[in-house]
């Protein structure tokens, strides 16, 4: 299903080669993206602290997640035309100064309105940051070896989402919430100035990008001069692109809605575990997804004609079984069933990430991080409405701050999920049959 239909990058510029400079650049571009991680997840493991500090009720709390991810979904297409345009390094090195600008802002927020601005500029930072790296693998590496780098900087990453649980929290509750929060305010300073020095926006060998017209074989050099509104509507008129927004929207949205708010108030809250038990809870789904995500990152490479059908709808499906499996336990659920939530959960990172291998292969060079952008859109919209449909579902039934929470709420609340993977998962089925009949994999349907 995934059968190339255009350039990569790198196969026409820097072709096989991947030597230590594509390394160091690429070492450096996902250091920023753990930091990147770090500040999107920041409030995950201090959400009860930032609901004492604010006194702000579950909708609220929803609130200043769902800002962050408005923003970054609607950045990702702007900033697919950037990086198209601009290259990577000054797109990833004004994200890291606006993630930087927003932790500051969060340090010294006294009140709700400020620290949302906080989380509006922590996700525009956040936008370019993902893509950016995106980039960078497809002009400095081998074409074929793209699947296994892309799920490799997703596993990397993901380790920010440790650093946010265990070090910032420990750092929070042992200084004050100023110092923890300007202090990766610090880093985000560093690390603009790190991705300025050694990031560069393709091999030096590689004066432009090149893409390949499918239907003629024209091989064009492509300008800056990108027309941006023919550039996403092209994106988005091929099967392949909607297919990746679709697979990006469904797999990863609950994991995220668990690690970015709703996680660590479920198992302490509703559970009744200690933090230290739900912390491991929590790691686990990290720990698990970083495993994962090279097997499906080398199994997406070698069945690419298989991928929507072997690894992303089955990671979707085990989730919900998953899910309504605690749902359905009466009382509170054992542990073996909580870890088997984290495992099932961190399924869907890695297969999300599937979703960037049909984006890149079925668009050309010029308009690569502008699918990308679309793909990301997806996943983010996804988490922003999962994550305020269980902050309003809580709300609704009277369980809208830390002392009112039950278990018994936040169940009806998380089944507000089971819409969204329904919806996202026929989405998939629908595209990923018009692009076998676009590529000529499958025959047309008889009217």
């Amino acid at each position: 299903m995934d059968h190339v239909t255009a350039a990569s990058p790198s196969a026409a510029g820097s072709g096989a080669r991947a030597g230590a400079r594509a390394w160091i650049i690429w070492t450096v571009g996902v250091a920023a993206y753990v930091l990147a991680i770090t500040n999107r997840t920041s409030l995950a493991a201090v959400g009860v602290d930032a609901a004492e500090r604010f006194q702000a009720d579950a909708a609220t709390l929803s609130l200043f997640a769902v800002v962050q991810l408005a923003m970054y979904g609607g950045m990702q297409i702007p900033v697919g035309v950037l990086l198209d345009k601009y290259g990577a390094r000054p797109v990833m090195t004004i994200g890291m100064v606006l993630m930087a600008v927003g932790q500051l802002t969060m340090a010294l927020s006294p009140s709700v309105g400020v620290a949302i601005l906080a989380r509006v500029l922590l996700g525009a930072g956040d936008a370019a940051v993902f893509p950016g790296v995106l980039r960078l693998i497809a002009l400095w590496f081998p074409a074929q070896r793209a699947p296994v780098m892309v799920q490799l900087t997703g596993i990397v990453g993901q380790g920010g989402q440790l650093v946010a649980l265990i070090p910032l929290a420990a750092l929070l509750h042992a200084t004050s919430w100023t110092i923890a929060f300007g202090s990766i305010a610090g880093l985000g300073v560093l690390f603009a100035v790190l991705v300025a020095l050694l990031i560069r926006n393709r091999p030096p060998d590689l004066g432009a990008d090149v893409s390949v017209d499918t239907d003629t074989g024209a091989i064009r050099v492509v300008t800056s001069s990108v027309d941006t509104g023919v550039g996403i509507r092209a994106a988005w008129a091929h099967p392949g692109t909607r297919l990746a927004f679709w697979s990006h929207f469904t797999s990863p949205f609950a994991g995220t809605a668990f690690i970015l708010l709703w996680g660590m108030p479920f198992l302490t809250a509703g559970e009744g575990l200690s933090k230290p038990a739900a912390s491991a809870i929590v790691s686990t789904y990290v720990v698990v997804g970083m495993v994962v995500g090279p097997v499906m990152g080398d199994l997406s490479r070698r069945i690419p004609h298989l991928r929507s059908r072997v690894l992303v709808l089955p990671s979707i499906g085990v989730q919900l079984v998953a899910w309504v499996a605690v749902i359905a336990w009466p009382g509170p659920a054992p542990l073996w069933l909580l870890y088997a939530l984290a495992v099932a959960l961190a399924m869907g990172g890695p297969a999300s990430m599937i979703a960037f291998d049909h984006a890149r292969t079925h668009n050309p060079a010029h308009r690569l991080s502008t699918a990308t952008g679309v793909t990301n859109a997806g996943g983010f919209l996804a988490a922003l409405l999962a994550i305020l449909m269980i902050g309003l579902a809580l709300d609704l039934q009277g369980a809208g701050t830390p002392a009112t929470y039950t278990l018994d709420a936040f169940r009806l609340a998380f089944l507000t999920q089971v819409p969204l993977w329904v919806i996202g998962s026929a989405f998939i089925v629908v595209e990923r049959r018009r692009t076998r009949i676009h590529i000529g994999m499958d025959p047309p349907r008889r009217r």
